[in-house]
């Protein structure tokens, strides 16, 4: 089989893999590296604490500069990485977890088990994302992993609407009703028939949640209920370098660039499956 010509080849290549994807998984593939591999490379331990070179701007030996105890800023953020993909991944699993199966139930089986569910994610919604977390965290003392639990349930209301939706469509189809004839289980119609169809958007709106996920742990982190000193987090490190904001910029520019970052790179790629799994946009890009 002959080669494809250099123009065609990469027009196909387009086609398949829209630039906002492979840009954006691109940079996510780096933080992610980061995450896993920073604290194996970083320059310094993310707590050694050395007074006498404080407040010390970038150079040589801290390429980042350091902070108000000495510690070395990219080592920090190397570490801090790990914490915060984690308060974002580990949010959108949950809010996934719960989530999808309530909007699945709701959306199949209508009625008076819907407006229950509906009516539960209406309260829970509307109660602003902040305030929801602070309710939550204030309960008990909070960590990443009760941060991330936090801001997932926060998040719940929003996958289960998607779900419902989407169900609500499927649910209509001919090999739904066909499955219904045969006389085929709940569990089994939801899992095997539904599910499989429903994830493309689904997909597409758990990529866009890890940013917001991200964000609202890095704020709950900035007001002391997320990762707790002297653990290293984006949000955190922000919080700590608010005093010396004039003084020391460096302190909070690297953190509130590199999380920044993550956010648009996370973005792009939620776009890019966006047109990868919906045949409209595909249609267009050909």
């Amino acid at each position: 089989m002959a080669a494809l010509p250099l123009t065609e080849a990469t027009a196909a290549y387009r086609r398949a893999w829209p630039a906002s994807f492979v840009a954006g998984g691109t940079i996510f593939g780096l933080v992610v590296l980061a995450a896993l591999f920073g604290p194996l490379v970083a320059p310094f331990p993310y707590d050694q604490m050395d007074i006498m070179a404080r407040m010390t701007p970038p150079d040589a030996t801290h390429w980042l500069g350091t902070d108000e105890f000495g510690r070395d800023v990219l080592s920090r953020l190397l570490y801090g990485a790990r914490l915060s993909l984690l308060m974002g991944l580990g949010a959108t699993f949950v809010s996934l977890l719960v989530g999808v199966p309530l909007g699945l139930t709701a959306g199949y089986k209508g009625g008076r088990i819907d407006e229950s569910i509906m009516r539960a994610i209406d309260l829970v919604i509307s109660v602003p994302p902040i305030l929801m977390g602070l309710l939550l965290l204030s309960l008990s003392t909070p960590n990443v992993w009760k941060t991330a639990f936090a801001v997932g349930i926060i998040y719940v209301p929003i996958m289960a609407r998607l779900t419902r939706a989407v169900t609500l469509e499927i649910a209509r189809e001919e090999f739904v009703l066909a499955a219904r004839a045969r006389g085929e289980r709940l569990w089994y119609i939801l899992a095997a028939e539904i599910l499989p169809n429903a994830w493309p958007p689904i997909i597409v709106e758990a990529a866009l949640r890890v940013t917001f996920a991200i964000m609202l742990g890095a704020a709950l982190s900035f007001l002391g209920l997320g990762v707790q000193p002297p653990s290293s987090d984006w949000g955190l490190m922000i919080a700590e370098a608010r005093p010396f904001i004039d003084t020391a910029p460096w302190v909070a520019l690297a953190p509130g660039a590199l999380l920044c970052i993550t956010v648009i790179a996370v973005n792009l790629v939620g776009d890019g499956l966006r047109e990868i799994l919906d045949p409209r946009l595909r249609k267009g890009r050909g």
